[in-house]
């Protein structure tokens, strides 16, 4: 973005906010020019089923090829057995050569949208009562158009930073048994994606009844998946002739005792500063209950209220296990002859797979019923580090933006492709400054969306926070 005099930027992001609040004055060219790329994202089908990473990766180059960049800086990774699988990949090379780059990664991929069941065409972007709605709005084409237009309005500025950049737009991250950009690429090609650190997606901001910015979260960790099938083997027979061995029966004791059981608390440098840093912010009642956990985290009583009053805040204290599907039998005349049922975990980082199944065994009591991981082992990998020099400019940042907000730390209880980063020695950061109200932004589900002026938030604490990252 070129220089502009204080007056001029001022004027700009009073301007910005005028628009929003009123939607009769016209946007900021730079501004209309990041809605036209966030559009095209939206817009670009990037489903498993139908749609294309390689297009929106594509189309992404084109913008940066007009921004500036040279063919070079920039790479289009299409797999050949995954044509639709494609990625970008572009470089702003930093004035300090021995310096290691910084990472912006945002995934290209979503979830599938059935146009039936949404109020609006998941794939037209519709702004609507302060909201943009369109599948990706939030999960991931927010970050993705956010780092995009970063690149874009920092090679415009004329003036390179002192530390590079790396833009990493991907594919697959949505989809388990596809083809992964970030996977492939820090088991192949580890080079492509060597950084400092990375920004990726998580870390998002809550907003309170009123609209008062009150958290901005920054992701540091994330928990792991873990599939385990659970199954029961019987010879059957008629049903006429019940037997005192029941596959389904024997599985559903086992279902019970596994969605009854909850693993201990054990709370991490991550999730202490989370609660340390909540106990601030909540109701009283709720708070005693934060600090009480702190400091006895065998505190059942107190972990069973907040289970009660948020079950993310369960999530966050311990590892989870719960039992997600189940399917038996052959016929309805028929004693049934194999049950199975899945039981997903999510699991705290630093605590063995083998480990979970062993407690599972336990818990479950059963030698007839075999216990088994299913799908692509689960990846361990280290918290990154919390350290002032990641959270000073952030807090500052986000200080200057929303005047009493608190910088909480968390770590995730679903997975992104961060884990493949942090895995492969590369400090991975959740960082959004996107801020959502309680309900959320309904993404995986029907009517996605984000709030327009969050989004245009986002921009600008992004833009900042990376200028002054890269020169440090």
């Amino acid at each position: 973005m070129p220089r502009l005099p204080e007056l001029a930027a001022a004027g700009m992001l009073l301007a910005a906010t005028v628009m929003t609040a009123s939607h009769a004055a016209t946007p900021a060219a730079d501004e209309a020019a990041f809605r036209s790329l966030f559009r095209e994202l939206i817009e670009i089908n990037t489903t498993r089923s139908v749609g294309s990473c390689t297009e929106a990766a594509k189309a992404m180059r084109a913008r940066l090829l007009a921004a500036g960049y040279a063919d070079p800086d920039l790479s289009l990774l299409t797999p050949a057995d995954e044509p639709r699988a494609g990625a970008l990949l572009a470089e702003l090379h930093g004035r300090d050569p021995a310096l290691k780059p910084i990472l912006l990664l945002a995934h290209l991929d979503v979830v599938e949208a059935k146009r039936e069941d949404w109020t609006r065409d998941p794939f037209r972007l519709v702004e609507e009562g302060g909201f943009f709605y369109g599948r990706g709005t939030a999960d991931d084409k927010a970050m993705a158009a956010v780092i995009t237009d970063t690149m874009i309005r920092m090679k415009q500025s004329g003036k390179a930073p002192k530390r590079g950049l790396k833009l990493a737009l991907t594919c697959a991250e949505e989809t388990a048994d596809w083809y992964n950009t970030v996977e492939h690429l820090t088991a192949t090609r580890p080079e492509v994606l060597a950084a400092e650190f990375a920004l990726n997606e998580g870390g998002e901001g809550e907003l309170d009844a009123n609209g008062r910015h009150v958290t901005l979260g920054i992701q540091a960790g994330e928990k792991v998946y873990q599939d385990f099938i659970l199954e029961v083997t019987d010879p059957g027979g008629h049903s006429s002739r019940p037997t005192r061995e029941n596959a389904l029966v024997r599985l559903s004791r086992a279902v019970v005792r596994v969605g009854e059981y909850q693993f201990p608390v054990a709370l991490n440098e991550v999730t202490r500063g989370y609660f340390t840093a909540e106990a601030r912010l909540v109701a009283p009642d709720v708070a005693a209950d934060m600090r009480a956990l702190l400091a006895n985290e065998q505190d059942a009583a107190a972990a069973a209220r907040l289970w009660s009053a948020d079950p993310a805040w369960n999530g966050r204290m311990r590892t989870t296990c719960v039992p997600t599907m189940s399917n038996g039998g052959h016929a309805p005349n028929a004693l049934p002859q194999r049950a199975q049922a899945n039981v997903n975990c999510r699991i705290l980082p630093g605590v063995p797979i083998d480990a979970v199944r062993a407690e599972l065994v336990r818990v479950i009591g059963d030698d007839r019923v075999s216990v088994r991981p299913t799908g692509t082992p689960g990846m361990q990998a280290p918290v990154p580090p919390l350290t002032p020099r990641i959270m000073r400019p952030i807090t500052d940042v986000a200080a200057k933006l929303w005047p009493g907000v608190a910088v909480v730390p968390s770590m995730s209880t679903g997975a992104t492709d961060g884990r493949f980063l942090n895995a492969a020695g590369i400090p991975t950061y959740g960082l959004t400054g996107l801020f959502h109200d309680a309900e959320g932004s309904h993404m995986h589900g029907l009517n996605e969306r984000v709030r327009v002026q969050a989004l245009l938030d986002s921009r600008q604490f992004l833009y900042e926070l990376i200028v002054r990252l890269s020169s440090e």
